[in-house]
């Protein structure tokens, strides 16, 4: 018995974490991020990457989608959406699940190992889907607290397809005459580093996922609402004329 508590205490342990943390300023307000820098190093590293080259600054959520997800991390926006440079991919690392909160990364729905820069944040508990789907997704890290409010005013903002815009109404996303601005989009302002020590921050306890080896996972279709495959442009905004901002 004492043997079996021993065992549990140290696996217990040992799944703890700490965490580099992070800050993400967006025209909705301020995302704080613990990244979980011991369980996933090469996405963690794959994703600071980007971070310190200011890469995410100045590029916009691109995909929202009610108690799912809401992606970024692959687009800037001027006249026109703009895909951003990306380095080679990283290798899946399905060590955690993809539990309300938590953020991870998103991939072709036909290669496992395929994630550059883009990432979504999971708006419920969606392990039993994506813990399993195309290898399962790479969580990497988790909002703290006060930064749920954030997706909540993301997520409850009007959609034009899958993509959330400001002072545009649900009849103007249906009109190909509306023209758009960076300033009708969620702006991602900025992502620094707010402490560089994998140990700063302390009481994490990240969910392990215990069904990518257990379950058999089922190619996603990229037409459904479910596949995490990259998200290029909906028609509909395509449709959109362009708006010259002086």
């Amino acid at each position: 018995m004492k043997k079996q508590l021993l065992c549990t205490l140290l696996a217990t342990a040992a799944f703890a974490s700490n965490a580099t943390v992070v800050e993400m300023q967006t025209s909705q307000g301020t995302i704080k991020i613990d990244l979980f820098d011991q369980h996933t190093p090469k996405t963690v590293a794959n994703f600071l990457s980007y971070v310190e080259s200011e890469a995410y600054n100045q590029t916009v959520i691109h995909r929202s989608i009610e108690n799912f997800i809401i992606q970024g991390g692959g687009f800037a926006f001027t006249d026109d959406f703009e895909a951003i440079e990306t380095s080679p991919a990283v290798s899946n690392e399905p060590v955690l699940s993809n539990v309300k909160g938590t953020i991870a990364m998103a991939k072709l729905g036909s290669n496992e190992n395929s994630a550059t820069s883009q990432w979504f944040f999971n708006l419920k508990d969606n392990s039993a889907n994506l813990d399993v789907q195309n290898g399962g997704f790479t969580v990497f890290g988790q909002i703290t607290a006060d930064s749920y409010a954030v997706l909540d005013t993301i997520e409850a903002l009007v959609h034009c397809a899958e993509i959330p815009v400001v002072d545009i109404t649900e009849e103007q996303c249906a009109n190909a005459d509306t023209s758009i601005a960076i300033t009708n989009l969620v702006a991602i302002n900025s992502v620094v580093v707010l402490d560089d020590d994998p140990n700063s921050s302390v009481n994490l306890s990240p969910k392990e996922n215990t069904l990518v080896d257990t379950v058999e996972p089922t190619q996603p279709s990229d037409s459904s609402s479910g596949s995490m495959g990259w998200l290029f442009l909906p028609l509909m905004l395509l449709g959109f004329k362009r708006r010259r901002v002086a």
